[in-house]
């Protein structure tokens, strides 16, 4: 299960927090996790899942001159800028989004437009109609073990690795 966390690249430290301890959730189920592969939460999500020995994939928006975060395990580079966000979301079986901010907003309307995956929100942007009325569509989550549960759903855990005979 490949699932894409989005969150700011000016994040506040309790978005970081929160995007580092996701990653790590998620790499602990065994998922693969796409990022946009900047800073702020997508090197925080990197972060995470890379102390749990797993996989990151960073989506990049731009043409790779300028070096991505250590913590990926790849890159992709698309040189697309913002409209890498579909790709992104495209490439996803589930989607969290940590925080908030234009980039971000983008991404949970692509996500939505989609149909067919989990999109969960923790913190960030709450989108409502010209009434107030919160609008249909994410799911959102209060802490990071909430979220992860939200966007795998009944997903089993992954059994532990049987020891090998020597």
């Amino acid at each position: 299960m490949q699932v894409a966390v989005c969150g700011p690249a000016e994040a506040t430290s309790e978005e970081r927090a929160q995007a580092r301890r996701v990653g790590e959730l998620l790499a602990g189920r065994g998922a693969t996790v796409l990022c946009g592969g900047g800073g702020g939460v997508m090197a925080a999500v990197a972060a995470g899942v890379r102390d749990r020995a797993g996989l990151v994939i960073g989506v990049r928006p731009d043409d790779g001159t300028v070096p991505a975060p250590a913590e990926l395990s790849a890159s992709v580079v698309t040189n697309m800028g913002q409209a890498r966000n579909a790709i992104l979301v495209w490439s996803a079986d589930a989607v969290i989004a940590v925080g908030g901010s234009w980039g971000t907003l983008s991404e949970v309307a692509l996500a939505l437009r989609r149909g067919d995956i989990p999109v969960v929100v923790l913190g960030g942007w709450r989108v409502v109609d010209a009434r107030g009325v919160p609008v249909p569509g994410p799911v959102h989550a209060v802490t990071p073990e909430d979220a992860v549960r939200l966007a795998l759903g009944n997903r089993p855990e992954p059994a532990p690795p049987r020891p090998t005979a020597t």
